[in-house]
């Protein structure tokens, strides 16, 4: 049976983003936020190729730069963690991988990654299947050269370091059943199966949340994790209705489609998008505003019309010009009347324009929302986009993933929105209205009024969208209080 997760808000961060290791973040969190985070998505901590962890060589330890398993028990003891599980691919690191280019056909590992002679019927992709697939670059593939000399062309969605795993091979099935035993064994209360939309492929589809295909592997995922006690988490970023289509299932699923709906209500001062989105979203859902990827665009397609959803991104950019020409200068030519951007590389807070009011009352709306919150490191501490490390690394997913030091962590929770945000967080996590009922009252068009209500106790929001202010009510022993932070 699958655990009950607490109803408390989660903490995404990397190992080494709040201090340098394990045992930094352990004190960060001791010190500054106990009561504000009652979860941790400790962003993928093995040893790995690429992709800040998402290329990960092995389950089996904690990358030795981070710390121990030892740490991850204890913040475990104190925290419900979340782990990471690239099931749609593993690094060229790997030995699994090694293996397979030293014995090549020969090896246990041979249908282990998708070759295309093997996945296509011709070998190859057709022009047609190329312009129908779901892709993350140009060319899926590389050129693998084995130790006889040979080549092959082997699947890749992402980067050259992650080769796609064939999810009908018996050996991909064997590691995955031996890894999310031994991460439920090492603590995950919830298992999150990244990009796990793209490991559902099929010839003649977009190689994209196939079906059946992708049924049948959640169902596989599922099945392991039941009998560890420990909740299975699918990341798709994708129009809504996929969401919808997992909780008709049965699974848990993410609000990926909150962080542009907010932003709409903030730029244009209307809320019925917004309300419409409140009205049908997953109950069993963790809501995000920022993750270290960035703000998705394309979830919030279809929830508003084509040309609100694009000129809320061209808000964004007008805003924030420097994101704009950091595309530019990384070749990305985004042309503002299509949807060729998969995300925004952006901090909420500068989305929000550093402006305490509004990001204030974005939160706010979050942690009303139905669902559990989840609040990105840099989102929790209010942090501008971080243009000095992006000129370092020219990666633009870094202006959204600054290293703060111990230091730092302890001179930007003095600041006025940290605090009240903080103490929001502990509301949010405390108040028992908030394993009640959901309510969306009646408002006018340019403000939100929501209700959480259980037996006697209530706590409710009235966010204006004119004025960037929220004001929050609730009970305590028999007395209506006003949140003031």
């Amino acid at each position: 049976m699958q655990q009950t997760i607490p109803n408390t808000i989660m903490l995404i961060t990397y190992a080494d983003c709040m201090g340098k290791n394990l045992k930094d973040l352990s004190s960060v969190l001791d010190k500054h936020l106990q009561g504000a985070i009652g979860g941790l998505h400790i962003l993928p901590f093995f040893p790995s190729t690429a992709d800040r962890g998402f290329a990960p060589t092995t389950y089996k330890e904690v990358d030795p730069a981070f710390g121990t398993w030892d740490d991850i028990k204890d913040l475990g003891s104190r925290y419900y963690l979340m782990y990471d599980y690239m099931i749609n691919h593993l690094s060229s690191g790997s030995a699994i991988y090694q293996d397979f280019l030293e014995k090549k056909d020969h090896s246990k590992y041979k249908d282990f990654f998708i070759r295309y002679k093997n996945f296509w019927s011709k070998g190859e992709p057709s022009a047609h299947d190329l312009e129908i697939m779901y892709r993350r670059k140009e060319q899926p593939w590389i050129e693998a050269t084995f130790a006889d000399g040979t080549k092959e062309k082997l699947w890749t969605t992402f980067s050259d370091h992650q080769i796609d795993i064939n999810q009908k091979s018996q050996a991909a099935w064997n590691f995955h059943t031996d890894n999310l035993r031994f991460l439920a064994a090492h603590g995950a209360s919830i298992i999150r199966l990244d990009a796990v939309a793209y490991a559902a492929k099929r010839e003649g589809t977009s190689c994209f949340f196939a079906e059946p295909e992708i049924w049948e592997l959640l169902r596989r995922c599922r099945s392991i994790l039941d009998q560890e006690g420990t909740l299975l988490l699918s990341e798709i970023h994708e129009q809504y209705f996929l969401e919808k289509r997992l909780e008709e299932h049965g699974y848990w699923t993410y609000d990926f489609q909150l962080p542009m709906l907010l932003l709409n209500a903030i730029y244009k001062g209307h809320t019925s998008y917004l309300k419409d989105w409140l009205r049908i979203c997953p109950r069993t859902q963790f809501t995000t505003l920022d993750t270290h990827d960035g703000i998705g665009v394309v979830d919030a397609r279809y929830l508003m019309p084509d040309e609100e959803l694009l000129d809320t991104r061209r808000e964004c950019l007008k805003r924030n010009p420097g994101v704009y020409e950091m595309y530019a200068r990384a070749g990305m030519h985004m042309d503002l009347d299509k949807f060729d951007t998969y995300q925004i590389n952006c901090t909420y807070y500068s989305a929000c324009d550093a402006d305490d009011d509004k990001y204030f009352l974005a939160r706010a709306v979050q942690f009303f929302t139905p669902g559990i919150p989840q609040v990105y490191y840099v989102g929790m501490l209010a942090g501008r986009n971080d243009w000095d490390l992006y000129n370092k690394t020219k990666a633009n997913r870094d202006i959204n993933r600054h290293y703060y030091s111990t230091q730092e962590v302890a001179q930007e929770v003095e600041r006025p929105i940290v605090r009240k945000l903080l103490a929001l967080m502990r509301l949010r996590n405390t108040h028992p209205a908030f394993d009640g009922t959901f309510h969306l009252l009646p408002s006018d068009s340019h403000t939100l009024s929501i209700m959480w209500t259980k037996g006697v106790e209530y706590v409710s929001l009235h966010a204006d969208f004119s004025t960037f202010q929220a004001g929050i009510v609730y009970s305590e022993a028999g007395t209506e209080k006003r949140f003031e932070g």
